[in-house]
């Protein structure tokens, strides 16, 4: 693929800050970026934050409506695209507050051969550009193809730099605002707590999408931070990644669960050389300890659990990265970053602390946690109380200073008048030598409470019964934490970074009249 270095990225992130001034975007104007991980997302990130804009990245899954409520809750008049997913853009140009769309194509920073065959590839596969084009269309090769001509804007750390919204695992999207000093913050917290990283050498794997503030953060941005190598992945596929580590010597890979599982069980491994990874970093969901073996032992890297959610920036816990494996904790998302505190909170009032080993709420504070949500001052005040971020996440400190995350409040099932946990029952379940993946979902049942379902997903070619699977459990949960139905799934739904869509699989439970299989 096309390599660029710094000193270019460098002049073409002023060109197109430059052509946003030009447009014009003033300062804190909203600047979308509706892109995969391509050399494009660096550049308009980079350029829009030089400019004084706020950046808003947009999922490029989204549908019309959902493109639609950011960018009007946000104020976006300009939208940096890839070309084929213009017709979903075209709708709103005057319709919303979007003034201006700049288009950009995957074959623009290709190398010449590939960007001369792509045509013929794109059209066997029926993507094109927009039919047609307005005044309000540009492409990004216009707008950088003029000199700068615009003196530096003065940035302020307090600068709100990103609007990035939640959504996926929760209802209607919201804009958490991040400002320049929390992301500088965060990105050298993660530097200082990463000690083994070495200042331009380290080749990062950036396959987290970067429209997520995790691979923003912990893999753009801290990159950029250690002057390393990023090898851009637009999208996870197994192989595609697998001959990337090999073919690029890659060092860093910040991941999900799901990808270093899909990992483990290529069925071709020994194609690949994996013995260049030396560290990384997993988060956006529980990290199984048979993951987590397979994957030290196949590569010889380190594999760590981290934590961290959109509103703090976002990473604020990561386990110890060094050899040491005395300090190993099991099923812990580590300690927290520097300058970072953490504490348990009562769950009934969130005004009592709790003592060591009590399970309650983790709330956080640090210079990475956001300022508060874009024009929702009373969900701002719910979640931010005396500069602590109540995170919402069911938590616990062992007396060494590790924590654990037990569960999402808002998951937590109350079955027979007892709280279960479901990544506990998880946990039991993936134990299962059959079973892949699994999630527990508490189901509404009016006055009883709830009802523990199991969803599974088998490995392939494995057959499993409900019995088998419900007398597995019983072996190391008690009675009432037991799944009471099972339901076999050829898979499970997902964000695009791997978390588990809990409250669609509530959503279709709900619709039904008798959910899954009785045991």
């Amino acid at each position: 693929g096309r390599v660029i270095r710094y000193r270019e990225l460098d002049a073409l992130a002023t060109r197109f800050a430059h052509a946003l001034m030009n447009q014009p975007i003033r300062k804190g104007g909203v600047v979308g970026l509706m892109l995969p991980n391509l050399p494009q997302t660096v550049i308009g990130y980079y350029g829009s934050l030089r400019a004084g804009a706020i950046v808003t990245p947009v999922n490029p899954l989204f549908v019309e409506s959902e493109i639609a409520h950011q960018v009007s809750d946000s104020g976006c008049e300009t939208i940096l695209a890839l070309d084929q997913f213009y017709p979903r853009l075209k709708p709103l140009l005057g319709r919303t507050c979007l003034k201006r769309v700049i288009l950009t194509g995957v074959a623009d920073y290709l190398p010449w051969l590939k960007r001369l065959l792509y045509p013929l590839k794109t059209r066997g596969q029926g993507r094109y550009g927009p039919t047609s084009v307005s005044p309000a269309v540009s492409t990004l090769q216009q707008c950088l193809s003029d000199p700068p001509g615009f003196p530096p804007v003065p940035i302020s750390r307090d600068d709100v730099a990103l609007l990035q919204y939640t959504g996926g695992t929760t209802g209607i999207p919201k804009g958490v605002v991040l400002t320049h000093r929390n992301l500088v913050c965060n990105t050298w917290q993660c530097r200082s707590w990463m000690t083994a990283l070495r200042e331009g050498e380290e080749v990062f794997l950036g396959v987290l999408p970067f429209f997520h503030v995790y691979g923003m953060s912990a893999c753009l941005n801290l990159a950029v931070g250690v002057a390393g190598s990023l090898a851009l992945l637009p999208r996870f596929h197994v192989t595609e990644v697998l001959e990337a580590i090999t073919r690029e010597r890659v060092t860093v890979f910040p991941g999900v669960p799901a990808m270093f599982s899909a990992i483990n069980t290529h069925q071709n491994l020994e194609r690949y050389d994996l013995r260049s990874v030396r560290l990384c970093i997993s988060g956006a969901g529980p990290l199984h300890s048979s993951v987590q073996d397979r994957f030290e032992a196949l590569t010889g890297a380190r594999l760590v659990e981290g934590y961290g959610l959109t509103e703090a920036g976002p990473v604020t816990h990561v386990n110890l990265t060094g050899p040491d494996s005395r300090e190993r904790r099991r099923r812990s998302i580590g300690l927290p970053l520097p300058d970072t505190d953490a504490k348990i909170m009562d769950i009934e009032t969130g005004e009592r602390e709790l003592r060591i080993g009590e399970i309650g709420e983790l709330a956080v504070r640090g210079p990475q946690v956001m300022p508060g949500y874009w024009k929702r001052d009373d969900e701002t005040r719910h979640v931010l109380r005396n500069d602590w971020l109540f995170t919402g996440d069911l938590a616990r400190m062992d007396a060494s200073g590790f924590f654990y995350i037990e569960d999402r409040k808002k998951d937590m099932i109350k079955s027979g008048g007892e709280n279960v946990y479901p990544r506990e029952v998880e946990e039991v379940l993936v134990r299962h030598p059959k079973i892949k993946e699994a999630v527990v979902a508490g189901i509404p049942q009016g006055l009883r409470g709830e009802l523990i379902k199991a969803y599974v997903v088998l490995k392939d070619g494995e057959h499993a019964t409900v019995a088998d699977i419900l007398d597995h459990c019983r072996h190391d949960l008690a009675k009432f934490k037991v799944p009471k139905k099972v339901e076999f799934r050829p898979e499970l739904p997902k964000t695009l970074v791997g978390k588990v869509l809990r409250r669609v699989l509530v959503e279709e439970e709900l619709k039904k009249d008798g959910p899954g299989q009785d045991p």
